[in-house]
């Protein structure tokens, strides 16, 4: 029982962390351009994200004709699972799931979002969104392969695939972050882009796709994708605190450095264009993976040291 008590009660804290983070993004792109963001709902706009849900939840059901109905309905529930399945490998005091391969396992279910994404696009049978979801795909394979070396790369210089070990060598030795300074930047566009978020976002390229996968959904549907997009950002931001500056004398500055970060997605999205779909795949194919690769050898290299 315990175990289950635990399970819903950092779900339930994830997804109202989603809701005030769907608050501070209009806030913050208000301020960059200039206006108010969501003051009605309210005091200061408190509300708003519980309003959203209110209304997104209380709409119509769209039925297509043409659409296959058990993926169409099962790609965002698989989506935000995946994204909560995610956030019980965050080591705590209060966890009771410990896995000794996490890192393993934390690939593992990161991966998996593609289906979702895929089968998203491919359900509803439209051609808009069949595109977005293929682009998003080959964005999201493509860069896996860059976040799976750094992973390892920093996995190796602390010399252990479990999450705890992270914080226990973190803690007597050093940060991760100062070893591997270089590569902490590229981590984060990683992360970017495997998060399809601006400059990043070709599966939801308003201008040209319409919404990108997403275009027939409405409703309920529409906001559970849209929780688990904003849960994928809140969560690698919480692990990348975890995989470069994590230790147990400070946990404050973790939860700190992961609301910095999760600034920084903000501000990368109300100041920062988008880009040109073959410049994403040239960044990482042609400037990230031989980056990535000298490092997993020179971290391999320096675990011997250490």
């Amino acid at each position: 029982m315990a175990f289950f008590f635990s399970i819903i009660i950092s779900d339930i804290c994830l997804l109202l962390a989603v809701a005030f983070f769907t608050l501070m993004e209009r806030k913050i792109l208000g301020y960059i351009q200039v206006r108010k963001g969501p003051n009605k709902v309210g005091f200061t706009g408190l509300l708003q994200p519980f309003a959203d849900a209110l209304k997104l939840f209380a709409k119509e059901r769209l039925s297509i004709i043409f659409m296959n109905v058990f993926f169409f309905f099962f790609s965002p529930v698989f989506s935000l699972f995946l994204a909560l399945l995610l956030w019980l490998l965050f080591p705590s005091c209060y966890s009771y799931f410990f896995s000794f391969f996490g890192i393993f396992f934390f690939l593992c279910i990161s991966s998996m979002s593609v289906y979702s994404t895929l089968f998203a696009g491919w359900s509803s049978n439209s051609k808009y969104a069949l595109l977005g979801a293929l682009r998003s795909v080959a964005q999201t394979i493509s860069y896996e392969v860059s976040l799976i070396l750094i992973l390892l790369s920093v996995a190796f210089s602390v010399g252990s695939f479990f999450f705890f070990f992270f914080f226990f060598f973190q803690s007597f030795y050093f940060w991760v972050f100062f070893l591997l300074f270089p590569i902490f930047y590229i981590w984060l566009v990683t992360v970017l882009a495997e998060t399809n978020r601006a400059p990043f976002d070709f599966a939801e390229g308003e201008s040209e796709l319409v919404s990108g996968f997403n275009i027939e959904y409405g409703g309920g549907a529409f906001a559970l994708l849209f929780l688990a997009e904003y849960g994928s950002i809140l969560i690698m931001c919480i692990f990348s605190s975890v995989f470069f500056v994590g230790s147990f004398f400070g946990f404050l500055f973790i939860m700190l450095f992961a609301g910095g970060l999760s600034f920084l997605f903000l501000w990368v999205r109300g100041s920062v264009p988008r880009m040109r779909y073959d410049q994403l795949m040239g960044l990482t194919w042609k400037s990230f993976l031989p980056v990535s690769l000298f490092f997993l050898f020179f971290s391999s290299f320096v675990s011997w040291f250490i």
